[in-house]
C-alpha cells in the first residue's frame, strides 16, 4: 500500500456554513484514475482540505491520500504508478475526527474477500455507540471519523456473510443519521444512500463505463450523461456495462438537506430532480416579494450569492450589477484563529466596485448567513465606498440551531440569527436592513413538502433521534 505523507493545509473563512465531502466512484473497460481526479476537481468545492483516491489494479487496491488539494495531492510517482478499471475518490472538510493526513480518505482495510476501501459523505448521530460496540467486539481504531466505523462494519459482516449486497445492507440498517457511501469490495464497486437522502447522490454513464458521485456536473465536465439519483435506502453496483439496484432499507418521508440547493451543490448540479441553479435563482424573486426595499441597484456577494441576487434583481425591477470583485488567487483563508486575522482575509479576497456603490442604496444579497462576520466586513467596505445606504438580503432562512449531519454548525452560540430579530442582527452587522427568505418561501421554491426536507438548522426539529433535541412531528423532547 502507498503510505499516507501530511501536508500543511491552511483554513478558508466564510459566513456560510462549511462544506461536507464529496465522492465518486468508477467502473469502466478503460484506466479510470485520470477521471477521477477530474471528476474530484469538479467537487473540489465540496472538501478542500484533503484529497484521496483508491484503485483496484487486479491484485489489491492501491491509495494516495494526504492533506490538499486534488490538484496538490494527486501528482507525483505515487500517482502515476496507480492503474486500474475500478477505483473511488474522495475530497474532505472535516466534520468529524481531525484535519490530519490520518483522517483522509478512502479508508482501506483488508477483509476475508479481499480488500475494501470507503469513501463517505455526511455524519452519523450514533457515531459512538457503534465504535464502543466494535471496541467490544475488539476493533482498534486508527482515526476519530465515522468512515472507518462504517468500513470496520463491513468488514465484521464480511466475515460472517460473503456477499458485499448482503453485508451493506446490513451495514446500513444498523447506521443512524446522514451518508452518501462510495465502496470498492474486492473488485465490484457499490454506492448506497441513507434512507432520507439527507446527503446526495448519482448515478451517470461515462463514454467507457458508469459512474456514481456526490453531483451530476461531474458526468458533464466529463462528457457523459446524468442518469439518476441513487434513491434513498438504495445500494447501487455499477459495472462498465450498466448498473444494478438493490434497496437495503426504506423510510416514509425524505429529509433532504435543504443547504444542498441553498449552498453546497454546483449550480449546474441537478440534486433530486431540480436544478440547483434554478432553485437559487427562484429563492432571490421570493426573497424579493418577502423583504422588498427600496434601493438603486442589486449586488451578489460572490460567488455563492449570485444566483439569488438575479432572481432579487428580475423580482424586484432594481438594477443588477456586480459591486464586489473577488481575488480568486489569495491564498486559503478558511475559519483562521482569530478575528483580526478573519477581517484581512475579507480584505484580501473582496474589493468594491466603486462606480456601482458610491451614492447609491445598496441592495447585498447572500446565499445564507451563519456567524455574521463576514458581512460586517463587507458592510464596512461597501460604506467606504460611498454607498448612501445598504441593505442586506439572504437567501436562506435563519440558522438558529446546530447541524449533526455534516455540516460544520454544531452549537447554538455560532448562530448570529439566534434569539435575536432581523432589526437586532442589521444593527450587529452594521446595515440599514435585513431580510431572510421565509421556512415557507424555501419550501415553495424548492417545490417540496416540509416531510421531505431536512430544515432542522431552521426549525430546530431533526429528522432523526437526536438525544435532547425534538424530532420531526414530535410534540415533546425526548
Amino acid at each position: 500500500m502507498i503510505v499516507p505523507m501530511a501536508v500543511p493545509m491552511d483554513d478558508t473563512m466564510g459566513d456560510s456554513p462549511k462544506h461536507f465531502c464529496g465522492i465518486v466512484a468508477m467502473s469502466s473497460n478503460a484506466d479510470v484514475k485520470y477521471d477521477i481526479k477530474k471528476a474530484l476537481r469538479v467537487i473540489q468545492h465540496r472538501g478542500q482540505e484533503a484529497t484521496g483516491i483508491a484503485i483496484h489494479d487486479g491484485n489489491s487496491i492501491k491509495y494516495v491520500r494526504r492533506m490538499g488539494l486534488v490538484h496538490e495531492v494527486l501528482i507525483g510517482p505515487e500517482y502515476d504508478a496507480m492503474g486500474g478499471n475500478i477505483g473511488i475518490g474522495h475530497v474532505r472538510y472535516s466534520t468529524t475526527g481531525t484535519s490530519c493526513a490520518q483522517d483522509c480518505q478512502p479508508i482501506v482495510v483488508t477483509t476475508n474477500v479481499g480488500d475494501a476501501a470507503i469513501g463517505h459523505n455526511g455524519d452519523l448521530v450514533n457515531a459512538a455507540k457503534l465504535r464502543t460496540k466494535l471496541q467490544n467486539y475488539g476493533w482498534a481504531f486508527l482515526t476519530n471519523t465515522d468512515s472507518e466505523i462504517i468500513i470496520r462494519m463491513l468488514a465484521t459482516e464480511l466475515t460472517q456473510n460473503s456477499d458485499p449486497i448482503k453485508a451493506i445492507r446490513t451495514v446500513m440498517r444498523n447506521l443512524d443519521g446522514a451518508y452518501a457511501l462510495v465502496f470498492m469490495v474486492g473488485k465490484r464497486v457499490f454506492g448506497a444512500r441513507d434512507p432520507l437522502g439527507l446527503r446526495p447522490l448519482c448515478i451517470g454513464k461515462l463514454e467507457n463505463g458508469y459512474s456514481i458521485a456526490s453531483e451530476s456536473a461531474v458526468f458533464d465536465i466529463l462528457q457523459g450523461d446524468f442518469v439518476r439519483d441513487v434513491a434513498p435506502g438504495e445500494i447501487v453496483e455499477i459495472t462498465p456495462s450498466g448498473f444494478t439496484s438493490h434497496q437495503a432499507t426504506t423510510h416514509p418521508h425524505t429529509a433532504h438537506c435543504m443547504f444542498e440547493w441553498v449552498y453546497f451543490a454546483r449550480p449546474d448540479s441537478i440534486i433530486d430532480g431540480r436544478e440547483v441553479y434554478d432553485v437559487r435563482k427562484k429563492l432571490g424573486q421570493t426573497l424579493a416579494r418577502e423583504q422588498p426595499v427600496i434601493a438603486d441597484v442589486v449586488i451578489p456577494v460572490p460567488d455563492s450569492g449570485r444566483a439569488n441576487a438575479l432572481g432579487y434583481a428580475q423580482e424586484s425591477g432594481i438594477m443588477y450589477e456586480e459591486g464586489l470583485m473577488k481575488n480568486r488567487y489569495v491564498e486559503r483563508t478558511f475559519i483562521l484563529p482569530d478575528q483580526s486575522k478573519r477581517e484581512e482575509g475579507v480584505s484580501l479576497k473582496l474589493n468594491p466596485i466603486r462606480s456601482t456603490i458610491v451614492d447609491k442604496r445598496v441592495v447585498v444579497v447572500d446565499d445564507s448567513i451563519v456567524r455574521g462576520t463576514t458581512l460586517r466586513k463587507i458592510v464596512q467596505m461597501l460604506r467606504h465606498a460611498g454607498a448612501k445606504e445598504v441593505h442586506v438580503r439572504i437567501g436562506c432562512p435563519p440558522i438558529i440551531a446546530p447541524c449533526y449531519y455534516g455540516v460544520d454548525m454544531k452549537t447554538r452560540d455560532y448562530f448570529i440569527a439566534a434569539g435575536r430579530t432581523f432589526d437586532e442582527i442589521a444593527e450587529l452587522i452594521g446595515a440599514d436592513s435585513v431580510g431572510y427568505t421565509s421556512v415557507k418561501g424555501l419550501r415553495d421554491s424548492l417545490d417540496l413538502s416540509e416531510q421531505d426536507l431536512c430544515m432542522a438548522c431552521l426549525t430546530a426539529e431533526y429528522p432523526t433521534c437526536v438525544p435532547g433535541e425534538r424530532m420531526r412531528f414530535q410534540k415533546t423532547l425526548i
